[in-house]
């Protein structure tokens, strides 16, 4: 039996819905947390079968380590442990076993990256030093606020004048292949700049990818790409233990079917079981953009404006495929760095990589795919019994291509991409388990088309752009109803920070400056969906 009332309802038990439950039961509020599945976590769920542990969705967590918001919560008083591999990560360039390395000690990835050219491993050093002075800064400015205006002030003072700000800006909206040419004088650094960008889905020659592909690499040699041990379920438990220790009540197999709105503002919720929960202060969605307005809001209350956006304009990420192994032993990389890699990137060189973006812009199944690997026994030897391994190997589908025989395609290239680069692999698998885009939806609703990022992270839909033409703020048209997922700013990735994003704005709409903080902003909203 669910409480008839309460003060606020979290609708999903995603990370981002976790740190909005958390920010609001510490602030006092009484906090109900409603999750369709059986079980918590949304895309951070792992499970355990005869000694094997399987990441179902996210897996590697280097944001999850370096974010403000999550380190707050200080997660290892809860049960969280990170776990590395000896290097974080390896990104192969050939077939013969030509690499470039990510080690932990950034004087041994400058000396990987120089190999060919001397003078690239001074520039990765005066790179990642450059990353270190502003770090604090940046990373509250992306992840803590919106407007980033306090951490934005602070990163403005880092950089010390009005010269370096503009070189900064001008640096951070890049391109990635334009920001590797400028960088690097060999195609070692660009490459592992290119692989990490990749692990979102801006095109190597769009606006910002170089932000991505920058600031991943800064993060991995900062705080490498940890995994939670035990499987990422322990990470939302984790969360989930101190939500509970908050206050907050979770709840598991109750899906909202509809938000309840009378007069613009948001009054309870429905469960599908036919429950209704009042609301006295706000709900925060944790859930995809279309989630939302098609299926939770009555739709006679969407602004004609944000309907036409997301119809016609909202843009998903692309499709993911992913194949989880259970192996005899490690894999017989030709590359000897990459054997103790917790993560590779099957790649080649930043041309190659471009090339790979074409295919997937232009609808075509990619012949050579991109493949990020998670060696998750690397890093924590808990994942399988001794002396096997778990690997998991993900890839993705063009936009608009979620189909399962094209995701059935693209995996027996994925598996014929890792024999190549490792001769013999195939001789060691024991299973696989291939997860399509319908698989990934079907485990999460929020992972629309099988895109786990909440949609593109492209410039068109970032800021005052996500997820739709807006204000960038969690807020919505619905007066004490906030998007808390990555369908907003900042989007995707495990950090928190659009939950906490959302329960900030929800606390402040509350507060005795409530009436000056939402009254503008919301119509303003309103007049730009109408």
């Amino acid at each position: 039996m669910l409480p008839r009332s309460v003060d606020a309802v979290v609708i999903g038990s995603g990370p981002n819905g976790l740190v909005s439950a958390i920010a609001l039961a510490d602030a006092g509020w009484d906090v109900l947390v409603l999750e369709a599945a059986e079980t918590f976590g949304g895309a951070v769920r792992s499970t355990e079968s005869d000694g094997w542990i399987s990441d179902r969705f996210s897996s590697n967590y280097p944001l999850g380590v370096a974010s403000p918001v999550l380190r707050a919560l200080e997660l290892e008083n809860h049960g969280l442990r990170w776990a590395h591999a000896p290097l974080p990560l390896v990104h192969l360039l050939d077939e013969e076993g030509g690499s470039v390395a990510l080690h932990p000690d950034p004087e041994d990835t400058a000396k990987s990256i120089a190999v060919d050219h001397p003078q690239d491993g001074e520039a990765w050093l005066r790179l990642y030093q450059q990353y270190v002075a502003i770090r604090e800064p940046l990373l509250k400015a992306l992840l803590t606020a919106w407007p980033p205006v306090g951490p934005g002030l602070k990163l403005v003072r880092k950089l010390g004048s009005a010269g370096e700000l503009l070189r900064f800006a001008r640096f951070m909206a890049m391109p990635m292949h334009r920001m590797g040419k400028e960088l690097f004088e060999g195609p070692r650094g660009g490459a592992l700049l290119a692989g990490n960008a990749l692990h979102a889905d801006a095109p190597l020659l769009g606006s910002v990818s170089g932000t991505m592909g920058w600031l991943l690499a800064m993060l991995a040699q900062d705080v490498g790409y940890p995994v939670a041990e035990g499987g990422s379920s322990s990470l939302s438990g984790a969360l989930v233990r101190r939500a509970e220790r908050a206050g907050a009540l979770l709840v598991t197999g109750t899906p909202v079917s509809a938000i309840e709105v009378s007069s613009g503002r948001v009054t309870g919720v429905r469960t599908a079981s036919g429950e209704t929960v009042v609301v006295n202060r706000a709900v925060i969605a944790d859930t995809s953009a279309p989630t939302l307005y098609d299926d939770l809001l009555p739709s006679a209350t969407i602004p004609a404006g944000l309907r036409r956006d997301l119809d016609e304009r909202f843009e998903w990420d692309y499709p993911t495929v992913k194949l989880n192994f259970r192996l005899r032993g490690p894999i017989p990389w030709r590359s000897p760095e990459a054997r103790s890699a917790g993560v590779v990137h099957l790649a080649g060189t930043a041309d190659d990589l471009v090339h790979l973006g074409a295919d997937l812009d232009t609808g075509r199944l990619p012949s050579a795919p991109f493949l990020l690997i998670g060696q998750t026994t690397k890093s924590d030897p808990t994942r399988s019994p001794e002396g096997t391994e778990a690997v998991w190997a993900y890839s993705h589908l063009p936009r608009g291509i979620a189909d399962d025989e094209s995701a059935g395609k693209l995996a027996g290239r994925m598996e014929r991409a890792i024999e190549r680069f490792a001769p013999g692999f195939s001789d060691l698998i024991i299973d696989r388990d291939l997860q399509r885009p319908s698989a990934f939806e079907a485990g999460n609703a929020s992972l629309g088309l099988g895109a786990v990022g909440g949609g593109t992270m492209q410039l068109h839909q970032q800021l005052v752009f996500r997820p739709t033409i807006g204000l960038g703020s969690p807020r919505t048209f619905v007066s004490g109803l906030y998007l808390g997922s990555s369908a907003i700013h900042p989007g995707g990735g495990v950090h928190g920070a659009c939950g906490h994003l959302a329960a900030r704005t929800a606390l402040r709409d509350a507060s005795v400056l409530g009436p000056l903080t939402r009254t503008l902003p919301t119509a303003a909203l309103r007049h730009l969906q109408r």
